[in-house]
């Protein structure tokens, strides 16, 4: 089953790490080097025009290829590739082919052709890697062995925070600081760069990986030894499907699978079923592909889609722009699907166009996937889905999702109510608890008065929106008519603009809009994945203290998570919207019924509605013609350089890293050194209830407290350089002490929400970390109960980790999400589910 390298490896770095890994037997290993004739040689064709050689699923001569789901038909010429040239078996082929009739029954090995990262857990993966050079190293092996087979691109993406907003050097600055607190992650990264094989890094200051991916790094098409397939991957972020919308099969996993990808080893997954998405009509003026996405998320959150792949059809499908589709393929977590797919078309070679591919790899698309049955209408007439979803787009309404989760849409005319109503409701998933009369009052601050629902964060920000220039242009024309009519943004509210990429700011203007949105207080902060993932610096010192004082401050982000604790600690209700409603929503400066209420009082005097300010589709789409070139886009990429500080890093390349002791981002992981024993006399650490996210068990959120804060202390760390969980992900000794810090998790052990627990044989209540570390003194070893969807969230592999380094044996829950449930087993965690 293995290449002749991946067999080096894996054997050897078995037999010195001394954890199982498959062996190949000695015949297959004669099977591999001197392959007999496989059934499918005969499908090996060329393509008239390229002349490049490829595996035809029409040379299959089988009817049940027509009937099958496209997205199933990349995995099946992926299975017949392997197979005909000896890197997998028929059997796979086989399984594929009897899709109907296996679907959500029978495991197939799939070996992606590439993976994705992005540098929180990215590094993690790299540090792991680099430990196994350490090993090996020790015991005499070849360290340049530990190598990734499979292509693997970096994105440097997670580590810009918003310190600095509403000002024009505020981009500058935040990249100074992010250098600076980054500076041993950026060196490790660099040496990194220098020292693996088969590895491209995308330097800070770029982007948002999955628009990086979408716009620059994803292959379409993929060519070996003059074979031409489709591009296919996975990722270290659960929001990887967004390329699914480009017509590239990808999902994302944890960085335990990814790491084994990296080696050349096949992913071992059930033939997933597929939803159809069926999609009809199309999209009425105003409304925006995020109030799409929304809906979407709340549709197959109820059809199921848990495990399984969705695949969009109709000529609502048809209709939409890619960058639409992105943004639908992007939330795909967000409803547990594992793949959004829409298929390649006449849309796609158009996006292809814009974004400044070659001209020859374009044709080369076209050619391909309609020579395969991959294209368009027609290769999806005929195909029966294991279940059908549908959604006639013109009933679509402008929405938001909040306060807590992005499956809980709420209708732009119903949010005050929403929010009004959540205020009382039993604390839980839509309330907050308050009292009649708590709700009724301003909270007092030193500084003044801040009501309930007061804006302290608005943030345009996420690959999820800013990769779709119909709303980034929206939100520019919409700030550009509020500035016509004198409309201003309150001081209270933190405003911040963090592109997907470069080409944003290019656009924008080119436009003429980027300065109206800086007139707002919308200047461009950063380019990474700033708020939408905790990274949102600090609000505005009333706001924080209104907070601190029970006030249940608001964000408004056009991001695609909203879990509690995770934009921002002190903020409690988050809403998920379009980038023109984060603009109207600073205006506003507090949650307000859009219908009814103004967004603010013009120079003349009078009431501005959202309404006076809403651009037109005439307006967005003639915008989005005009400024969106090609041309931005191969400027943006066409080369790889960072800036003058990331070029000046050190560009070592020794085979085995210089670890430093006194480093506290980058520290030798503990795993490789893991001994096991049986499980006995567990405790219960936790007794959590439903919707568990991975926020909750690892949050990324900056350090300000607690065990991990005060570790970073004793080594001399200062309050203003604690940075993050998310940028401490190399330092295992922090992580752990970080696992289930996030103060809004919810323990029924004890009394009040946050991170402590009941330490059962002594009744004393403590840290949870602590807690875990006098078990462990005591010798106990611990279990975790919960309730449904544990685990729902980004693939943070550190969930698993901290949970297994904290000496939790065992997770009881009602059912978990995908990757954090294959994330517990990669780190010898077992997740159990009982009925």
């Amino acid at each position: 089953r293995h290449s002749t390298k991946s067999q080096t490896v894996s054997s050897q770095a078995g037999k010195m790490m001394k954890f199982p890994v498959r062996r190949c037997t000695s015949s297959l290993r004669d099977f591999v080097q001197k392959r007999q004739a496989s059934s499918f040689d005969s499908c090996k064709k060329a393509l008239p025009v390229s002349g490049l050689n490829y595996y035809s699923l029409e040379a299959l001569n089988d009817p049940r290829v027509e009937k099958m789901p496209l997205s199933i038909r990349v995995l099946l010429e992926s299975a017949v590739r392997d197979a005909a040239t000896g890197d997998g078996t028929e059997v796979d082929a086989k399984t594929v082919m009897d899709f109907a009739a296996q679907a959500g029954k029978a495991d197939i090995n799939w070996r992606p052709p590439r993976v994705i990262m992005q540098d929180l857990s990215g590094i993690p993966a790299l540090i792991d890697l680099c430990a196994m050079r350490d090993v090996i190293k020790a015991k005499g092996g070849d360290a340049s062995k530990v190598n990734p087979l499979s292509p693997v691109d970096l994105v440097v993406d997670h580590s810009v925070i918003i310190d600095v907003a509403g000002t024009p050097d505020a981009l500058k600055r935040n990249m100074e600081i992010e250098f600076n607190r980054n500076l041993e992650r950026f060196q490790f990264l660099r040496w990194a760069q220098n020292s693996f094989d088969n590895f491209g890094l995308i330097p800070p200051g770029s982007g948002i990986v999955h628009q990086v991916h979408c716009e620059h790094l994803a292959r379409i098409l993929m060519t070996k030894d003059g074979v031409v397939f489709p591009d296919a991957c996975v990722g270290t972020d659960s929001h990887t499907p967004m390329v699914n919308g480009v017509g590239v099969v990808g999902w994302g996993v944890g960085g335990i699978e990814a790491e084994a990808a990296m080696l050349g080893q096949p992913i071992s997954m059930v033939l997933p079923e597929v939803v159809g998405l069926e999609l009809t009509g199309e999209l009425r003026p105003g409304v925006t592909a995020t109030d799409l996405v929304l809906t979407v998320t709340e549709l197959l959150r109820k059809h199921g889609v848990v495990g399984k792949f969705v695949e969009a059809f109709g000529p609502g499908a048809r209709s939409l722009t890619v960058t639409d589709r992105m943004t639908v393929s992007n939330m795909a977590p967000e409803y547990g699907a594992t793949v959004v797919y829409f298929p390649t078309d006449e849309m796609t070679l158009e996006y292809l166009q814009r974004t400044g591919r070659p001209e020859d790899k374009v044709k080369l698309v076209e050619e391909y996937n309609k020579a395969n049955m991959l294209f368009g209408e027609k290769a999806s007439e005929g195909v029966v889905y294991s279940s059908v979803a549908k959604l006639d787009l013109s009933r679509v309404e402008p929405s938001l999702a909040g306060p807590k989760r992005p499956q809980d849409r709420v209708p732009l005319d119903g949010l005050k109510n929403d929010f009004t109503t959540a205020l009382t409701a039993k604390r839980g998933l839509k309330g907050f608890g308050l009292s009649a009369d708590e709700a009724s009052k301003p909270v007092k601050t030193k500084d003044g008065e801040v009501q309930h629902g007061d804006i302290a964060i608005a943030a345009i920000t996420s690959c999820t929106n800013t990769s779709n220039p119909s709303v980034l242009v929206a939100a520019g024309l919409l700030a550009k008519k509020a500035v016509e009519f004198g409309l201003t943004k309150p001081g209270h509210v933190k405003a911040s603009l963090a592109p997907g990429s470069t080409v944003v700011t290019k656009y924008l203007e080119d436009a003429g809009l980027q300065q109206y949105l800086d007139q707002i207080g919308f200047n461009t902060a950063g380019y990474g994945c700033t708020t939408c993932m905790g990274n949102s610096g600090e609000v505005e010192p009333i706001m924080q203290e209104a907070s601190d004082n029970g006030a249940v401050t608001a964000a408004v982000l056009s991001g695609n998570r909203n879990f509690e604790g995770r934009v921002h600690l002190s903020v409690k209700a988050n809403y998920l919207a379009s980038p023109p409603l984060v603009v109207a929503s600073a205006l506003a400066g507090r949650i307000i019924d859009f219908k009814n209420e103004p967004i603010g009082t013009g120079k003349d005097g009078k009431e501005v509605f959202l309404r006076d300010v809403w651009p037109t589709p005439d307006e967005i789409e003639t915008t989005v013609r005009r400024s969106v070139k090609p041309e931005m886009f191969r400027e943006a990429y066409g080369s790889r350089r960072g800036s003058d500080e990331w070029e000046a890093l050190p560009q070592a390349k020794e085979l085995t890293f210089n670890w430093s002791e006194d480093s506290t981002y980058i520290r030798r992981p503990p795993f490789l050194d893991t001994t096991w024993t049986p499980m006995k006399e567990a405790h219960c650490l936790l007794l959590m209830g439903d919707s568990v996210t991975t926020d909750h068990i690892s949050p990324v959120s900056s350090i300000r407290n607690g065990p991990a804060y005060d570790h970073l202390k004793e080594k001399g760390v200062e309050h203003k350089d604690m940075s993050s969980f998310g940028a401490r992900r190399g330092n295992a000794d922090v992580m752990v002490r970080g696992t289930f810090a996030n103060p809004r998790i919810t323990n029924f052990l004890v009394a009040e929400s946050g991170p402590t627990t009941l330490h059962i044989p002594s009744g004393e209540e403590m840290p949870i970390f602590n807690a875990a570390e006098k078990y462990r003194s005591e010798g106990f070893d611990l279990v975790v109960v919960a309730g449904a969807e544990y685990g729902t969230g980004s693939s943070r592999d550190w969930a698993a980790k901290g949970t297994a380094m904290m000496g939790i044996r065992a997770v009881l829950a009602k059912s978990f999400e995908r990757i954090h449930r294959s994330n517990l087993v990669g780190m010898g965690v077992l997740p159990l589910v009982f009925e």
